[in-house]
């Protein structure tokens, strides 16, 4: 029932997408670490933001933009968005087959760390909002 109401929240609910986003492409990456020298194998990947910016840029309703730095307007839902994991076929750096490169995963695993974190981050400041507006309506 909680967890209902929580995620009714449209900000909340987009920092939960977010956060299983990237959990989703976090254990792509470790799949890709850990089959760095099985020959044939080929790299997955998440794609995530290409589906959101779709989503975003269907929606029925835009706001009018009067100077380039303002931010889009839409009445859509950009949580319709889902991620696709995809398997990179066309690219093979190896004689074995193998399109793993590490650095790269290792470099992609470092930002996507940085990313949950700060979701994380954000997560915690908005339930602290939450219970902080709980805790003072209680003492009314």
């Amino acid at each position: 029932m909680i967890r209902d109401f929580l995620f009714s929240n449209p900000k909340l609910a987009y920092i939960k997408q977010s956060m299983d986003v990237s959990m989703m492409r976090h254990e792509a990456i470790s799949n890709n670490i850990s089959n760095v020298n099985t020959p044939n194998y080929k790299k997955q990947e998440v794609t995530f933001e290409d589906e959101l910016a779709k989503a975003l840029d269907s929606q029925s309703f835009k706001g009018r933009k009067t100077n380039a730095k303002h931010l889009t307007i839409g009445a859509g839902s950009a949580c319709e968005a889902k991620p696709k994991l995809i398997t990179v076929k066309d690219q093979s750096m190896r004689n074995d087959g193998n399109n793993v490169d590490v650095d790269e995963e290792m470099a992609n695993l470092s930002k996507n760390t940085i990313q949950y974190r700060t979701l994380a981050s954000v997560l915690d400041n908005e339930l602290t909002k939450i219970n902080l507006a709980i805790t003072r309506a209680g003492r009314v």
